[in-house]
Order: C-alpha cells, then sequence, then structure tokens
C-alpha cells in the first residue's frame, strides 16, 4: 500500500461510524489534517512519504472508533463508540424475541382468545425479554475492558474498503453455489429422481414441470444472468478485491436480473402447479425486493469525501 492510500483507508473507517450527514464533512476535514501532518513528517525525516510512516502516523492518531468519538458524542452505554452497535443488537434480539412469542400464541389468536393470547405473550414473552440487552451489556462491557487493558490487540490496520468480504474461498462456494442452483433450477424434476429413483407420486412431478411458455421465454434470460455471475466472481478471485469497473458490472447484472425476474413474475405461469407457481414468483419478489434494498444500503454508505460534496 501506498501512503495515500493508508490515509484513505484509516478516513474511510473513521467517517463509517459517523451518521451519514456527517460523514463526507469529517472525511474531507480529517483527510486535509493527516495529509498535512504526513508531509510535516517527511519534511523532518527528509524522505517522501511511505506506507510505514502514514500508519505509524494514523495508529497515533487514534483507532477509527476512538477519532469517531471525538466527532459525535456518542452513547453512554459500555463504551461511547460501542453505543450504536449495543442499541442495534439489541433492538433486533427484542423484535426476534416477541416476534417468536407472537408465534408462540398464534393458536390462541386464531381461535378468536385475542386478549388471553396477548396477555400470555406480554407476560411469557415482552416482559422477561430485557435479558437480551443484560446479556450484551456483559458482551460490550467485557469488549471493553479487554480494549482497555491491551490496547495493542485492537491496533487499527489499513484494509481497502475494496477488499473481498471473507476470502478467495467464500467466492469459489459462491461460484459452486451458483452453477449447483443452475442446474437444479434448469431442471427442477432432477430432484424427485435422485431422492425417489424416478418412482415419486406424478402430481410431484406435475408440481415441479415448467410451462414452455416459461421454458422458452423467460428461462434463458433468468438462468443465462445468473451464469454471469461465474466469470464476474472469478474475476474479483484472480484481481483479489472489486474494482470500481467491476462493481458496476454487478450492479448492471443485478439490476438486469431484476428485470427478467420481474417479467417472469407478471408474465403468466412458470409451473404447471398453481402452488408451484406461487411459491416460485413469491421467491422471486423477495429476491427483488432484497436486490433493492441491499443496493440502497451501498447507495446509503458510499462515501465522497471531496469539497463538492459540502455543498
Amino acid at each position: 500500500m501506498k501512503a495515500n492510500e493508508v490515509i484513505e483507508c484509516y478516513v474511510h473507517d473513521v467517517a463509517m461510524l459517523l451518521p451519514r450527514k456527517q460523514r463526507n464533512d469529517v472525511a474531507f476535514e480529517l483527510r486535509a489534517l493527516l495529509d498535512e501532518e504526513l508531509q510535516g513528517r517527511a519534511e523532518i525525516a527528509g524522505r517522501a512519504p511511505d506506507a510505514d510512516m502514514a500508519l505509524a502516523l494514523v495508529r497515533e492518531f487514534g483507532r477509527p472508533a476512538d477519532v469517531a468519538a471525538r466527532y459525535r458524542p456518542g452513547m453512554t452505554i459500555i463504551d461511547p463508540e460501542d453505543g450504536p452497535a449495543f442499541f442495534r443488537a439489541s433492538a433486533i434480539g427484542l423484535v426476534i424475541i416477541w416476534v417468536a412469542g407472537l408465534l408462540h400464541v398464534r393458536e390462541r389468536i386464531a381461535t378468536g382468545d385475542v386478549l388471553r393470547a396477548l396477555a400470555q405473550w406480554w407476560g411469557e414473552s415482552v416482559i422477561p425479554s430485557p435479558w437480551w440487552p443484560g446479556v450484551l451489556v456483559l458482551g460490550f462491557g467485557g469488549a471493553a475492558w479487554v480494549r482497555r487493558r491491551w490496547p495493542q490487540s485492537s491496533n487499527w490496520t489499513p484494509r481497502s474498503p475494496d477488499r473481498i468480504q471473507g476470502s478467495r474461498a467464500t467466492l469459489v462456494l459462491g461460484i459452486v453455489g451458483i452453477l449447483c442452483g443452475v442446474y437444479v433450477l434448469s431442471e427442477p424434476r432432477w430432484v424427485l429422481d435422485v431422492f425417489w429413483g424416478g418412482h415419486a407420486a406424478p402430481v410431484a412431478y406435475d408440481a415441479l414441470t415448467y410451462t414452455d411458455t416459461f421454458r422458452h421465454r423467460q428461462a434463458p434470460w433468468l438462468f443465462g444472468l445468473l451464469l454471469l455471475y461465474v466469470p464476474l466472481l472469478g474475476a474479483v478471485i484472480v484481481q483479489g478485491r472489486w474494482t470500481p469497473t467491476v462493481r458496476r458490472i454487478e450492479m448492471v447484472l443485478g439490476l438486469a436480473l431484476c428485470a427478467a425476474m420481474a417479467w417472469t413474475v407478471f408474465d403468466g405461469p412458470t409451473f404447471l402447479a398453481a402452488a408451484s407457481d406461487r411459491m416460485f414468483k413469491a421467491a422471486m419478489v423477495i429476491s427483488i425486493l432484497a436486490t433493492f434494498v441491499g443496493y440502497a444500503i451501498k447507495r446509503y454508505r458510499r462515501l465522497d469525501p471531496t469539497p463538492q460534496a459540502q455543498t
């Protein structure tokens, strides 16, 4: 890594811990401050700034979480920089507990005994649910104690935003999953032949039989677009990171796949069996929504530390 790349990684990690309205302004200010300090050190040392000099500078400046806390007052639960993560984990856990409690009393609700069901849900799920935030307090408090006791264990290390999440092995498994998925989807009745040796009930084969219209119209587009992810992920594996060009191609491919799925949903049945058709199309609708939610999150988290972003 070059010195400016180390600075960029550090600024990115700091800014992403801040509320969206502060990110660009703080990123611009912090980058200018670090660049100026780095140039000063380089002049004192009598040499050009390098990655080691930049890394030493940002580590002296502080962990990204600590620096972000200087720009934004944190929550008072545990360490200030852990406040947002604690809140998210608490909220998600409580919602899961409460929804699971409602599912537990769903039969009583279905019979019309709503008040008793809600009373049971309140007493068995809602009131005891604060045990979950209590567990989180112990976890976050323990992590904060470890950081204070051994500060070197939390030294910041530069990681490019374009890095592969997980490892190359994760992408290899993704490629294998795509190939297996396309193989099964191209002929779903293959599953019945594998498990029942070709002796499954005729109604089961009908449930997994595509209509001729879908097979000749949407299916080639759907499966072809899915297979295009294989060379795309292969390029990421070879390059070792997601380049801006590859990310743009991935977005275009994702939008094209969403368009093909929407075409499938609104253009007649896909399976001969109505129940299978409804399930298949419901899965496609969920996939489309998940794709757009993912793009919205990426857009929301995008960082642009430029002077123009201040206007």
